[in-house]
């Protein structure tokens, strides 16, 4: 899952990121909040979640909650802040918020508020995804191959299921080396160039010896499609 971390305590936002990269997300970290708006104004980025600081440089938390309404995006926000008055609390939530938290708080806290916006969030109601004979298990983060009632268990890394997740939920479609790129790399990593290529390589063997050959199909000048299967 990726989120948005827009925090411009440089401390905050460093232990925030490492609590969420050590549970699996994948977070793009930003400082302030015209840069934030930027990348949420990107089609190619799809975010699980956003994190807002209320007071950023730039455009404030608050305005980014307002924006992002005002364009009926319905990307679920926490909002992060040291105002803690029953006021604040409304304004935030008026502005489109979806859950609040105080500063100071612990990580274990965020994780949970994280965890419930998901479960309240209507995209994220279905526990499991399938697409053909392939089924991803959110819950315990498997991938399965169901044929002729033979279910067989995948194994792959956190990186793997991101991207065949990508595709099953863009199945039929071309997606380039740069969409993949942006989707599951932080932005400010410094990937290397054949990164996608080489991570569809690892993918597409452990899928053949699962019996799941020639899915994902190489389309040369234009990218990768997933097939689905008859």
């Amino acid at each position: 899952m990726r989120v948005l971390l827009v925090e411009d305590e440089p401390d905050l936002g460093a232990a925030i990121k490492r609590t969420l990269t050590q549970h699996k997300y994948l977070v793009d970290w930003v400082f302030n909040g015209n840069e934030a708006w930027a990348y949420l104004d990107n089609s190619w980025m799809q975010y699980t979640v956003a994190i807002f600081d209320w007071m950023l440089p730039g455009i404030s938390g608050l305005e980014l909650c307002k924006r992002l309404r005002d364009n009926k995006n319905p990307l679920p926000v926490l909002m992060l802040t040291a105002k803690d008055t029953m006021e604040d609390k409304v304004t935030g939530l008026d502005a489109g918020a979806d859950d609040y938290l105080v500063k100071p708080f612990g990580m274990a806290e965020l994780l949970a508020r994280l965890r419930a916006l998901q479960r309240r969030s209507p995209q994220f109601q279905s526990q499991k995804l399938t697409v053909g004979n392939l089924t991803l298990d959110y819950g315990n983060s498997t991938v399965s191959h169901n044929f002729e009632g033979d279910k067989q268990v995948i194994p792959l890394t956190n990186k793997e299921f991101q991207l065949l997740e990508y595709f099953m939920k863009h199945p039929n479609q071309i997606l380039t080396t740069e969409q993949i790129r942006y989707q599951l790399w932080e932005v400010s990593s410094e990937t290397i160039s054949n990164v996608v290529a080489a991570q569809m390589r690892l993918l597409r063997r452990k899928l053949t010896n699962s019996g799941c050959a020639n899915l994902i199909e190489t389309l040369h000048g234009l990218g990768y499609r997933f097939n689905l299967t008859p």
